[in-house]
């Protein structure tokens, strides 16, 4: 499959035909260079807000509600464009209402109209202690006509466990944000590191440039990516395509999911299945006296 991940500025939006103009170019973009599969942004929703007028998209807790409820209209933007240009779309991630607070949710959506559902599964200290969003649903593999699918949204991303338990994908997307290029890195090693674990491609996508009119957003500093296992068949580097930091647009990058399956099956080293051999390891070592 060709994938593509962006960098995404967000924009004070006139009105609700700016927003669907605003997806339906950049999906018709990277349709038009034959991607497969389209990776949007965590939070890359919050533009929504802005509907609303700057003063509720300044609101920390307005912004959220007000954003959750324009979610189900946005999904059925890209749902049309999905079955349009016949791809498979990552929905930038937004507040969902829930029973409680909101969660943090991103939502694939195929061809065909299918809407599967992620919430963010770690909280950052700012969405846990300042905003008050709360974990979701439980991890889900995707089944597609592309592949198996998983999403990791940003910080998710930085946990091998939670990465373990999407081991049978062949994609993990991870939507992110992140204020500073520390961020920034975290995220992209992080991802780097579950394709290493999982021998599978993970598709990083970023929030770019300023959004003053929000609090929870400012400034973001991110780029696309999409890495692999460094193993047969793909780069040393482990590097599919890398992104330039804060140029939106998109990037772009072929995955061989025939080569994924050949370097689980027979790898120069095989971390997927060795994984067991580090089970019961996990205790703090001894402290012993040097002889």
């Amino acid at each position: 499959m060709k994938i593509a991940t962006a960098a995404y500025p967000l924009d004070v939006l006139s009105s609700w035909d700016h927003y669907e103009d605003k997806i339906a170019q950049w999906v018709s973009e990277a349709a038009g260079q034959g991607a497969d599969l389209l990776v949007f942004p965590e939070y890359g929703a919050m533009e929504l807000a802005t509907l609303a007028g700057l003063e509720v998209a300044a609101d920390l807790e307005a912004s959220l509600f007000a954003v959750s409820d324009r979610m189900a209209d946005a999904d059925q933007v890209h749902a049309k464009l999905a079955a349009e240009y016949g791809v498979h779309i990552v929905a930038a991630s937004g507040p969902a209402a829930s029973d409680t607070r909101p969660v943090n949710r991103a939502r694939l959506i195929t061809p065909s109209g299918q809407i599967g559902i992620q919430d963010k599964q770690i909280m950052t200290r700012f969405e846990a202690e300042v905003w008050d969003v709360v974990p979701g649903n439980d991890l889900q593999v995707f089944e597609t006509a592309l592949g198996k699918i998983g999403i990791l949204i940003c910080y998710d991303s930085e946990f091998p466990l939670l990465g373990r338990a999407l081991m049978e994908c062949d994609v993990i997307c991870v939507p992110s944000v992140t204020e500073t290029l520390g961020g920034y890195w975290r995220v992209r090693i992080g991802s780097m590191a579950r394709a290493l674990e999982n021998q599978c491609v993970t598709a990083m996508s970023s929030c770019v440039g300023d959004a003053d009119w929000s609090d929870a957003l400012g400034t973001s500093f991110g780029a696309g990516g999409i890495f692999a296992p460094p193993d047969r068949g793909f780069p040393d580097t482990g590097v599919l395509a890398a992104g330039v930091l804060n140029r939106p647009g998109w990037t772009y990058a072929d995955a061989d999911l025939s080569q994924i399956a050949e370097v689980r099956a027979d790898g120069i080293v095989l971390n997927r299945s060795h994984w067991q051999g580090q089970i019961g390891r996990d205790q703090p070592a001894k402290h012993v006296p040097l002889r």
